[in-house]
């Protein structure tokens, strides 16, 4: 029962790590698409940007609730990084080491 709930910790762990690698994604792709290096009117850049508007989109939507408005500053991806690290490095490492030691 112990490496069951190891391995849905570290399952959990590694989709926390897969979307901070996608909220990194969005934002340089937001800053891409702010400079004018690329541009929606490509089929296949607006496919992308779809994607991660409907990854990205749930989780920042209750955050943009809470924040103040900054203009066109959006400090949303940062507070869900912030978030995640806080997750992963002190509630999931805590319960992995726990589980673990437990376990052998």
């Amino acid at each position: 029962m112990n490496t069951f709930l190891l391995m849905i910790l570290q399952i959990a762990q590694f989709l926390l790590w897969l979307l901070w690698i996608v909220i990194i994604a969005q934002a340089i792709f937001s800053w891409l698409l702010a400079f004018n290096v690329i541009n929606l009117y490509n089929e296949f850049v607006r496919s992308i940007w779809n994607a991660l508007d409907k990854i990205t989109g749930p989780i920042y939507r209750p955050i943009r609730r809470l924040m103040p408005d900054f203009g066109a500053l959006d400090l949303t991806p940062l507070v869900v990084i912030i978030i995640i690290y806080v997750i992963d490095r002190f509630v999931l490492s805590t319960l992995i080491a726990q589980v673990a030691a437990t376990t052998y």
